[in-house]
Formats: C-alpha cells, structure tokens, sequence
C-alpha cells in the first residue's frame, strides 16, 4: 500500500501517530509509547495527519538517521540515546485557522531499560496536551484544540469539537483496537497519571 500524505477532504479522523524505524522504513509501532522501553540507537516518529486507520496513515517525511540526529551525543552508562521525529503534517491536515510547524527531530536521554518512548517525548516536545480521557491531543503545542475528531469530506469537523476532544464520536476508531493510535492513547494516560502523582506530592 502508498503511504502519500492522507487528504482533509477525504474524510478521516485528525490525530497524531505513532512510529518505530528499522532497515530504513517505517512502521505503524506495534506497542505504546508508555510501554515501548527504546534501547541505544533507536529512531521514533509521531507524525500529524488524517485518516481512516492505520492502514492509510501517513508517514513522518525526511531523512532520520539516528547518526545525523544524534551526532556529538556520546553514549553513556545507564542512558539510551533515542532519535525523535516530529512531523506536524502538512496544510491540508491542520484544523481550520492553523499552520503546521516544519518538522522537527530531536536526540532524547532515556534510562536504559526503563525509560519509554513517552518519556522521550516528553523530554523535547513539550508542551504536549492532553484531553479528558488521556489521550495525546498536541505535540509542541499543535495543534492548539481539537482532539482525535472526525474530518467531514469536505475537509470540515463532522462532529463538533469542544478542543479538548470530549466529544463522544471524535475518537480515531482504532483507538480501542490497533497498535498505533491506541499507542498515542497509552502515552496520554501515562503521562496523565505521572501529572497526577507530581500534583498529590
């Protein structure tokens, strides 16, 4: 299957995804971000797009080599270099009345063997937002509302969107099913109950 950038128009759910690079390619990450635990050497991408399913998600763009991305980042004991790959999608994706950032990478620490991909994320893309029910709504603070919703195939909200993505028929349906979206759900309820202990401390 061609992995071209998914169409606003076409209809489609509006989220970001989750990504793990090997030999080259990308693939659809067949674990959460709170779970993956990335070892040394490792290149994820996030990537903001429309789409149906995983099936027709799009891919992140440009080159993402952990060589270039963690050049002059030596390795050390206890941690694992991770190289991120933020890509915030193209025009024709964003909400109305935004423009998507260029793309971004970035050479995150985690610990070795216990740091997750969640917490590489969190290290380099901040502010990240999150909605009610935990689910990663923005990356770097994009887009700025909106939350999983559904795009009508006029490229409009089919249903509408209160911004923080409460409304009952703007989650991504493979959010309770495949790997990928219901990653990025992983990585929002982690996140979410780290926030909740740091609030009771």
């Amino acid at each position: 299957m061609a992995y071209g950038p998914a169409r606003a128009d076409a209809g489609g759910y509006r989220y970001w995804s989750f990504w793990e690079r090997a030999d080259g390619a990308w693939s659809y990450a067949s674990q959460g971000p709170s779970t993956l635990r990335p070892s040394d050497g490792d290149v994820l991408g996030f990537r903001f797009g429309v789409s149906e399913d995983s099936g027709d998600a799009s891919k992140p763009r440009g080159a993402a080599d952990f060589a270039r991305v963690c050049a002059g980042e030596e390795r050390r004991s206890g941690s694992a270099r991770v190289a991120l790959v933020v890509d915030f999608g193209t025009a024709a994706d964003a909400p109305s009345g935004e423009r998507p950032p260029a793309p971004r990478t970035a050479c995150a620490r985690v610990d070795a063997g216990s740091g997750t991909a969640a917490d590489a994320l969190a290290a380099e893309a901040e502010p990240l937002r999150y909605n009610s029910d935990a689910l990663l709504c923005a990356i770097a603070g994009y887009p700025e509302s909106g939350c999983g919703e559904r795009t009508a195939a006029d490229g409009g909200t089919a249903e509408s969107d209160d911004g923080d993505g409460g409304d009952e028929g703007g989650v991504p349906p493979s959010l309770g099913a495949a790997a990928g979206v219901g990653a990025v759900l992983a990585l929002g309820a982690a996140a979410y109950r780290r926030t909740r202990r740091r609030r009771r401390g």
